[in-house]
């Protein structure tokens, strides 16, 4: 069992929805045969985003909202093989991420829900979840584990690459010209923005970053963002809500500052953070490989290019990759690389004792 068709599926910490990707990987670099996107809906955005924080009766809300991943992450499945002609029988295996509700590496454990067997037993498929725990339990932070997946697909002898990820979270893989692979969390990604898009516009985001172009940048009180010791501490690092989510926009927002003022000085925070990521890496990279939904942010994207000057930035599109898709087809890869019992964790991004395989397997 070498390659063939997985599926992954990915619902990261924007709350967006679960993408479903159907992957081949008979060829070097891996093809998406069909893919679908299931958003979620507020009441169960709003579910999630409580359960991120202590809450009355977290186990059972936790069980009742893993059910209903899972229920959802089958009808995704469903709608990624639907018109390719692909039967159920002819996938191998689905990588499920699951919905990462807690993450506390620190104290040694990570929380993604999605009832993994409810979904082996909605599709009839070999299901492979829970891909953080075993890098956690050696030591690591658990994240973020698509470096490897980028190193597999992106990574070029002869060019310092970097690989950015502009999800709820943004996290940086480097590549370098000699083979090298590192990478950690560098930040806030799309998650305050949006949150101060909901509760400012009424809407999950600001799209093309309209409003955050009309809006000036508070200088100072970034400079005191930046600030904070997660920056500057080395890597391995990751981070999530329980660090940047609404307790930081509650407590590291001053009175009285006008909205719009905040939405712009948000989107910088993302740009800068990322920028001053790379410099306190030592990586002067002469490529950018961008993907995650924070590609479709026009006013993001514009500053990103202008603060990362003179490296070349471009969509993960160029490599036949759509940015949307890139992580659930890096599931899918993990899915691929724990059925052949391959070692995708490294140890160098996520400080674990040792590279591992990850993933536990739950059969159809």
């Amino acid at each position: 069992m070498t390659s063939g068709l997985y599926v992954g599926l990915m619902s990261g910490t924007s709350l967006d929805g679960v993408d479903a990707a159907l992957v081949d990987f008979s060829e070097r670099m891996p093809r998406v045969v069909g893919h679908a996107h299931l958003p979620f809906d507020d009441r169960l955005r709003a579910e999630l985003l409580a359960l991120a924080a202590p809450g009355p009766d977290d186990l059972g809300r936790a069980a009742n909202l893993a059910n209903e991943l899972a229920r959802r992450y089958a009808v995704a499945v469903a709608a990624a093989l639907e018109g390719t002609g692909v039967a159920q029988r002819d996938i191998v295996a689905i990588g499920c991420h699951g919905q990462t509700v807690r993450h506390r590496p620190d104290l040694g454990y990570t929380v993604q829900i999605g009832n993994a067997a409810l979904l082996a037993e909605l599709t009839a498929l070999r299901v492979v979840a829970d891909f953080r725990s075993r890098d956690v339990a050696a030591g690591g932070q658990g994240a973020p584990l698509v470096p490897a997946f980028h190193a597999a697909v992106f990574a070029l002898r002869g060019e310092d690459r970097a690989v950015l990820n502009l999800g709820g979270i943004a996290n940086l893989t480097l590549l370098s010209r000699e083979g090298r692979v590192t990478g950690f969390d560098s930040g806030p990604g799309n998650c305050l923005m949006d949150l101060w898009a909901a509760r400012h516009l009424g809407m999950p985001c600001d799209r093309d970053g309209a409003w955050a172009s009309g809006g000036s940048v508070m200088e100072k009180l970034l400079a005191e963002w930046l600030g904070a010791p997660y920056f500057s501490a080395p890597p391995p690092k990751s981070t999530g809500r329980e660090m940047f989510g609404e307790a930081w926009l509650r407590s590291a927002l001053p009175l009285g500052a006008a909205p719009q003022d905040v939405q712009a000085t948000l989107l910088e925070f993302t740009v800068r953070s990322i920028a001053a990521a790379l410099q306190l890496a030592g990586f002067s990279a002469q490529r950018v490989i961008v993907c995650g939904g924070g590609t479709r942010n026009r006013a993001l994207m514009r500053r990103i290019r202008m603060q990362l000057r003179p490296a070349h930035v471009e969509s993960s599109s160029q490599y036949g990759l759509d940015p949307q898709l890139v992580e659930a087809v890096a599931f899918a890869w993990l899915a691929m690389q724990a059925m052949n019992h391959k070692p995708a964790s490294i140890p160098a991004v996520t400080g674990a004792r040792g590279p591992r395989v990850l993933g536990a397997i739950y059969p159809a």
